[in-house]
C-alpha cells in the first residue's frame, strides 16, 4: 500500500515581523484614545448632515443627487480615519523588535590641555585677562570633542593635574571652572616641568597600552619660562608619540601684571609680561607634527583648530561598550496609515464629487 504524503506550505511571519516587540516612546500610545473619539465626531456630524438634508428634500431626491450609499460612506470614512490615525500614532511611538546586544567601539584621541596659570596670565592685554580668555576657548570646544578623552593640567612654578584623561565632559568642565593661579602651590613659570609631569601623571602607562601616536598636548601660555628646559621636555614627549600644539597668548609689546596684595613687592614695581613666541615655537617644533599658533591679543576658534588638527588625525580605541539595538518597525504602521488615507480619498468622495457616488 502506498501512503501519500501531503506537504503543506507555511509562512513564517516572524521572519519579517520579528520577535519581542516594544516601543521606544510608549507614552505616545495614549493618543490612541483620540482615534475613536474623532471617528464618533465624524459620525455625529454625518448624522446631523443627513437630518438637515431630509428637511429640504425627500430621500428619493437625496439619493438621486448624492448617491444611495450615504450611510455606507459615512461609516467607511470614519473607519478609515480612525485606522489611519491609530496607525500613525503607533508609528510615532517607535515600534521595534528583535533586541540584541551589539558591541560598539568608541574611537578617539587623548588630549591634555596644559594651561599656564602663572600671575603673568592675569595681564589684561586680552579681555578679561589671558587666563580667563584661555578658559573660554577651551569651554567652547568641550562639546565638540567627540569620543576623545580629555585631561586638564594647570601649571606655574609647579603643576597640578585637575582632570585625568576622561570622557566625562561635566567633570572636565567643573575642573576647568576651578582653574586659577591658586590651582598650583608655587608661582613662576616652568613649562618643561609641566610637560614632564603630564607625561608621568596623565599619559602614564600609555606607551605600552596605545600602539601609535594618538596623543596631543594643547599648551596655552604666554611663553615665559624660568629655565625648566621646555624644549628638551617637548623632544622627550615627542619621542613617545606625543604631539604638542602650542598656542601663544599675550602682547609681544608687554602688559602689566596685576599687583598681588599678598606680595612683598611694592606696587611701584609691578612686573610687565610679554609673549615669548620663540620659546613656544621651539617647543612645538620639538615634537613630530607639532604646531605653533600665535594668537597674541586676538582670538582663536579652538573648535576649528580641533577639527583641522586633532579630529582628523589617527585615532585609537577608547572603549568598547555593549549596547542593545533593535530593528525599527515604524515603517509598517506608517505605510498602513498612508494606505488608509489613500483609500479614504478614493472610496469616500467629498464635496461636489458626492453627487457622482
Amino acid at each position: 500500500m502506498t501512503e501519500s504524503v501531503r506537504t503543506v506550505a507555511t509562512i513564517d511571519l516572524t521572519q519579517w515581523l520579528g520577535h519581542d516587540w516594544q516601543f521606544a516612546n510608549a507614552h505616545w500610545l495614549n493618543l490612541l484614545w483620540g482615534a475613536p473619539a474623532i471617528g464618533l465626531i465624524l459620525l455625529f456630524f454625518s448624522s446631523r448632515l443627513n437630518k438637515a438634508q431630509k428637511l429640504v428634500a425627500d430621500e428619493g431626491m437625496i439619493d438621486t443627487l448624492a448617491g444611495p450609499r450615504r450611510r455606507w460612506n459615512s461609516y467607511t470614512h470614519a473607519g478609515l480615519v480612525m485606522m489611519g490615525i491609530a496607525a500613525m500614532v503607533v508609528a510615532i511611538a517607535g515600534p521595534e523588535s528583535d533586541p540584541r546586544k551589539v558591541e560598539v567601539e568608541s574611537r578617539g584621541r587623548d588630549v591634555v590641555f596644559l594651561v599656564d596659570v602663572s600671575r603673568s596670565m592675569l595681564a589684561r592685554d586680552v579681555a578679561p585677562n589671558r587666563l580667563e580668555k584661555s578658559k573660554l576657548w577651551i569651554a567652547d570646544l568641550v562639546d565638540e570633542l567627540g569620543n576623545d578623552r580629555v585631561g586638564l593640567v594647570g601649571f606655574a612654578g609647579s603643576s597640578s593635574v585637575l582632570s585625568p584623561l576622561t570622557t566625562d565632559r561635566l567633570f572636565f568642565k567643573l575642573a576647568l571652572e576651578e582653574l586659577s593661579p591658586e590651582s598650583v602651590l608655587v608661582g613662576g613659570t616652568n613649562i618643561g616641568d609641566a610637560i614632564r609631569k603630564t607625561m608621568d601623571m596623565v599619559f602614564v602607562g600609555s606607551d605600552e597600552e596605545i600602539p601609535g601616536n594618538f596623543r596631543d598636548i594643547v599648551l596655552i601660555s604666554d611663553g615665559e619660562d624660568q629655565e625648566s628646559l621646555p624644549v628638551e621636555a617637548a623632544r622627550a614627549a615627542g619621542a613617545k608619540g606625543v604631539r604638542i600644539i602650542a598656542i601663544g597668548i599675550g602682547s609681544d609689546k608687554g602688559a602689566l601684571v596685576p599687583w598681588d596684595e599678598d606680595s612683598s613687592t611694592p606696587r611701584s614695581q609691578q612686573v610687565e609680561s610679554k609673549l615669548e613666541s620663540g620659546t613656544l615655537r621651539s617647543i612645538a617644533a620639538a615634537s613630530p607634527g607639532g604646531v605653533y599658533l600665535e594668537v597674541g591679543t586676538g582670538t582663536i576658534d579652538l573648535g576649528q583648530v580641533y577639527h583641522d588638527l586633532i579630529a582628523s588625525a589617527d585615532q585609537h580605541s577608547i572603549e568598547t561598550t555593549t549596547q542593545v539595538q533593535c530593528t525599527q518597525r515604524f515603517m509598517l504602521f506608517l505605510a498602513a496609515g498612508l494606505v488608509c488615507i489613500v483609500f479614504d480619498m478614493v472610496l469616500v468622495p467629498v464635496g461636489p464629487r458626492r453627487a457622482l457616488v
